[in-house]
C-alpha cells in the first residue's frame, strides 16, 4: 500500500473518531459552563491526533489520553474512543509496557477527572461514570488486536526474509554448480591446449627454426582463454568467503597487461572514499573487458587507464592506440554490451567508440550515491 493511500485513510479515520466524539458531545448533556468550548476542543483534538498514531504511537496515547481526561474534568460524559485506537496503534507499534503503564495511569486518573467536574458527582457515581467512559474489557480488547496484528506482521516478515533467504541460497549452488562444470570440462582442454603449444614453441626455438604464426597464435589463445576462464569462475565463486574483485584489483589487472607485452599505465586522481560494493565491482571489470579487448583485437602497442574519483560520480576510461578508426567503427561484441547492461544498470553513462587521434577509448561514469 502506497504512502499517500495510508496517510488518506489516517485522516479519514482521524476525522471519523473527532467527528463521533464531537457528536456524542453535543447530543450528550453539557455542563453549561463556560469550560464548554474547552469541552468541544479537547474532543476534535483528541480524534484528530490519530492522524499521526503510526508515526508517533507514544505521543498519540499520551495525548489522548490527556484530552480524555481534559473533556471528562470539563464534564463531559464522552467514552475514550480516541484513546482505544492509541492503544491498537502503540500496542501494534510494539510498545507494550509503554501502553500498560499509560492505562493504568489512566484508569487511576480517570475518576479523579470526573470527580473534578462541575457536575459534583458522588465518589461511587463517579467509578462508574469512569468505567463507562474506558471499559477494561475495551481497553483489553484494543490491546489484544494490536498485539495480534503486530505478530501477524512479523511472521509475514519472518516468511519473506525466509524466502529470500532460500532463493539466494539456491542461486548460490546453482552457480557453484555451473562454475564445477567449467572447471571440469573446460580446464584441463584449454590447459592441455597452452602446454602442447608452449612446448611446441619451445622445441623450435631450441632447434633454431622459425616459430609458425599460427602456433604463436595458438599459444596466445589458449593464455588468454585461461585467463579468461579463471576470471569466469571467479566470478561465479563470488560469495562472503571469496568477495569479488573491485578497483584495489585494478593494479593487478594492468601489469598482467604489462607482463603480456601492452605499454600499460595506471592514472589514479581524486580521493577514494567508501564506494557501493556494485559500484566498485563494476568498474573492475569494465577495466578488465576492455583490456581484454586491446589484447584481442586493438592490436594497440600502449593502453591508459584512468580512474577519476568525483564527488558524486566515478570516472573510468580506458584508452588504447590501436588500429581502430571513426571512418570504420567496430561491430560491438558481447563484452562491450556486457559492460553497456553494467552501467545502464547503475544509471551510469558509457561511452565507447574510435579515437579521433586513433584507437579506441571505453568511458563509464558510474554514480556513487553520498551519504546523507
Amino acid at each position: 500500500m502506497s504512502r499517500g493511500r495510508i496517510g488518506a485513510i489516517d485522516w479519514l479515520i482521524a476525522v471519523g473518531v473527532a467527528a463521533t466524539l464531537l457528536v456524542a458531545g453535543l447530543s450528550g448533556q453539557p455542563p453549561g459552563t463556560g469550560l464548554d468550548p474547552i469541552g468541544y476542543a479537547l474532543l476534535i483534538i483528541g480524534g484528530l491526533a490519530l492522524v499521526a498514531r503510526r508515526r508517533a504511537p507514544v505521543a498519540v496515547l499520551a495525548g489522548t489520553g490527556v484530552c480524555a481526561l481534559g473533556y471528562q474534568a470539563v464534564g463531559f460524559d464522552v467514552p475514550a474512543v480516541a484513546y482505544l485506537f492509541a492503544v491498537y496503534a502503540a500496542v501494534r507499534a510494539g510498545h507494550r509496557i509503554v501502553t500498560v503503564a499509560v492505562s493504568v495511569i489512566m484508569l487511576v486518573a480517570l475518576p479523579l477527572a470526573i470527580m473534578a467536574a462541575p457536575a459534583d458527582l458522588p465518589v461511587g457515581e463517579a467509578f462508574a461514570h469512569a468505567r463507562s467512559a474506558l471499559e477494561l474489557a475495551w481497553l483489553i480488547a484494543a490491546g489484544a488486536a494490536g498485539e495480534a496484528l503486530r505478530q501477524a506482521e512479523r511472521r509475514a516478515d519472518e516468511a519473506e526474509r525466509t524466502r529470500e533467504e532460500t532463493a539466494r541460497r539456491r542461486a548460490d549452488e546453482e552457480r557453484l554448480h555451473i562454475a564445477r562444470e567449467l572447471h571440469d570440462s573446460l580446464t584441463h582442454q584449454i590447459s592441455v591446449i597452452k602446454v602442447q603449444a608452449e612446448v611446441a614453441v619451445h622445441l623450435a626455438r631450441r632447434r633454431g627454426e622459425e616459430v609458425p604464426e599460427a602456433l604463436l597464435a595458438i599459444r596466445e589463445a589458449g593464455r588468454e582463454a585461461a585467463r579468461e576462464l579463471r576470471a569466469t569462475l571467479e566470478a561465479l565463486r563470488d560469495d562472503d568467503r571469496n568477495p569479488p574483485h573491485g578497483l584495489d584489483h585494478v593494479p593487478d589487472l594492468v601489469q598482467r597487461a604489462r607482463t603480456a607485452g601492452l605499454d600499460a599505465r595506471l592514472t589514479i586522481e581524486g580521493h577514494r572514499d567508501d564506494l557501493p560494493a556494485e559500484v566498485d565491482r563494476t568498474a573492475y571489470r569494465i577495466v578488465q573487458e576492455s583490456l581484454t579487448n586491446v589484447a584481442r583485437h586493438a592490436a594497440a602497442s600502449t593502453a591508459s587507464v584512468r580512474i577519476d574519483y568525483r564527488p558524486d560520480t566515478l570516472v573510468i576510461r580506458v584508452d588504447d592506440d590501436g588500429t581502430a578508426t571513426t571512418d570504420a567503427a567496430p561491430v560491438p561484441g558481447v563484452g562491450l554490451l556486457g559492460m553497456r547492461e553494467r552501467v545502464t544498470a547503475l544509471g551510469g553513462r558509457l561511452r565507447a567508440a574510435p579515437r579521433s587521434e586513433g584507437g579506441f577509448s571505453v568511458q563509464a561514469e558510474l554514480p556513487v550515491d553520498q551519504p546523507s
